[in-house]
């Protein structure tokens, strides 16, 4: 009888074990928010779910804060701005994605300290990638702390397939816990 139980026990654990790693591995990974790159938005330490699920079924969307694979082999998370076939460009702190205007309320509390200087220099996707507009299958990423933040402007335009997932949930400080966008 002791032997049947332990038996359902190592079964149960190893079941266990194995749907765990198969959810970590192609659903759902924790990640850790290492700098300041996304600040306001989000703060080092945080530590958030990536979706890795949802862009096998769809790509991703303007704004949306992803993971992707970066040189060094490391990971970043940052927020797409522009989208296959896009021209990107900044101009006194405001953001044109094919000539039209862009607002960026996330960036409301940072702008508002650099008060007497851009918070996000000029520049034009040309300029700072080589391209005129992104190409397709790629993504123009920007970290919220424009000022220091290493992103599209420094390591280009970032590949489908370097894209992990997306992150918008903070679990971890608990007294932070939230949807992000």
């Amino acid at each position: 009888m002791a032997k049947s139980e332990s038996w359902e026990w190592v079964k149960a654990v190893a079941v266990a074990l194995i749907l765990a790693v198969v959810i970590r591995y192609f659903f759902f990974a924790p990640i850790v928010v290492d700098g300041q790159s996304m600040m306001p938005t989000l703060g080092h330490n945080d530590r958030m779910i990536v979706n890795k699920i949802g862009y096998n079924i769809s790509e991703p969307d303007r704004f949306d804060i992803i993971v992707f694979h970066a040189p060094q082999n490391k990971d970043y998370i940052k927020r797409v701005i522009g989208l296959p076939g896009d021209t990107v460009h900044y101009e006194d702190d405001v953001l044109y994605i094919n000539d039209e205007e862009y607002e960026e309320p996330y960036l409301d509390d940072f702008k508002a300290e650099a008060a007497n200087r851009p918070f996000t220099g000029d520049f034009h996707l040309s300029d700072v990638t080589g391209y005129d507009t992104i190409p397709e299958g790629h993504v123009f990423v920007l970290g919220d702390n424009r000022q220091h933040s290493k992103d599209s402007r420094h390591i280009g335009v970032i590949p489908y397939d370097e894209v992990v997932g997306k992150a918008n949930f903070v679990f971890w400080p608990v007294q932070d816990v939230r949807l992000v966008d």
